[in-house]
């Protein structure tokens, strides 16, 4: 699936729910996401190489974790993302297979997310990075064939300055 990602860091977390509770977009509870990051042996930082992830998810603490590896390559050139998400059952095996295929640990991130649906394809989350001072948003497009990646990412810009914010984040979170 390809997607247009942009991130922003929150002036004031408060005020930008309220801006969305205002116009009736109310975000989910809190949960908990904890990712691990792996990348190829020979990674450079914004030369289009993979990131593989395992990702721990935590909706309720009376339901067990889910386990999830998602597949994420930036493609500078076009500023999209490639993105592939499948469950997994077996956490350790899978980890496993990641080593053997040459990758190697990157970091960790722990979140506290939350989100919110804007209409068909469109997400926001509000994410609290564990050791990060300060609030996020991130909005996460779906592309679909032909769609203008500009034109999607533009309409994501006014869509955060509608809301008030233009503190535009280019780095990952396992980068911050």
């Amino acid at each position: 699936m390809k997607k247009v990602i942009l991130k922003c860091k929150l002036k004031s977390r408060d005020e930008f729910e309220q801006k969305l509770a205002d116009i009736d977009l109310d975000f989910s509870p809190v949960y908990w996401q904890h990712d691990r990051i792996y990348v190829p042996k020979n990674y450079k930082a914004h030369a289009n190489f993979p990131r593989l992830i395992m990702r721990t998810e935590m909706q309720a603490v009376d339901k067990p974790a889910k386990y999830y590896f998602i597949l994420k390559r930036h493609i500078e050139d076009s500023g999209v993302d490639v993105v592939e998400t499948t469950p997994v059952s077996d956490y350790e095996k899978l980890v496993n297979i990641i080593m053997q295929l040459g990758f190697r640990p990157a970091g960790e991130v722990s979140k506290r997310r939350q989100n919110l649906k804007m209409g068909e394809g469109t997400f926001i989350y509000l994410d609290k990075i564990d050791g990060v001072n300060g609030y996020f948003a991130k909005i996460e497009s779906e592309l679909e064939a032909g769609d203008s990646v500009l034109e999607a990412k533009q309409d994501l810009k006014k869509t955060f300055q509608t809301l008030g914010e233009s503190g535009f984040v280019e780095s990952t979170y396992f980068e911050m």
